[in-house]
């Protein structure tokens, strides 16, 4: 805990995700899961976008249909989102329909699916138009270079921001149990009060494995 937070103040976790990034979904996983046990620490989600990091790049089919993916959610999220920006209900509903049904993995977010998502948010679900306007592009763009300020330079998602230290990561290869996510949860934010820690990393391959430990 912070050392300027009282006891019955929760530590603050802010992350950044794009809503079609894998990687950030199964972060997401694992906080839920870890804050669920500890009280003592709340995540507010923030948007970021992949389509605006990879702009200007060549991307292969796979990647440019995740790119486009990418933008029509930032729209949607831009046109749905209120004025504190957090992301939260509306990225774990749409996150749900995009990476627990394998039927839906190499669709370019169809309306349908954005406006399931809405509804079961109490939104309009006229709101999945916005999926096609590229007028929300600039709000897109802005919340993307907030998210890159936050981390101090380039980075994907999902970005992790604990106090003054913000992190790329923690990229997660699979869904941990109960157990490792509160041991996680420990050792992100002891990190992040050790003010010389600065990166650790190893190499992985692949997309993450989204199966929830335990789930059938």
């Amino acid at each position: 805990m912070n050392a300027n937070t009282s006891p019955n103040t929760p530590t603050q976790i802010e992350c950044y995700v794009d809503p079609v990034c894998p990687f950030a979904w199964a972060t997401s996983r694992w906080l839920a899961m870890a804050t669920a046990a500890r009280p003592d620490v709340a995540v507010t989600w923030r948007q970021m976008s992949l389509a605006v990091l990879n702009e200007g790049r060549e991307l292969d089919g796979a990647h440019a249909a995740r790119i486009e993916a990418s933008r029509r959610a930032g729209r949607l999220f831009a046109a749905a989102i209120g004025p504190d920006e957090s992301i939260g209900d509306l990225y774990m509903a749409l996150g749900r329909r995009i990476h627990t049904d394998p039927a839906r993995s190499a669709e370019v977010l169809p309306r349908a699916v954005a406006a399931g998502a809405l509804a079961e948010c109490g939104l309009d679900t006229s709101l999945a138009q916005a999926l096609d306007d590229p007028s929300f592009d600039d709000e897109v763009r802005r919340r993307h270079d907030e998210s890159q300020q936050a981390l101090g330079t380039t980075g994907g998602s999902p970005i992790t921001v604990v106090g003054s230290h913000a992190f790329f990561g923690p990229v997660l290869t699979s869904i941990p149990d109960d157990a490792e996510s509160v041991r996680l949860l420990d050792a992100l934010l002891t990190v992040a009060s050790t003010p010389a820690f600065s990166q650790l990393e190893r190499p992985r391959s692949g997309p993450p494995n989204l199966v929830e430990k335990g789930a059938a």
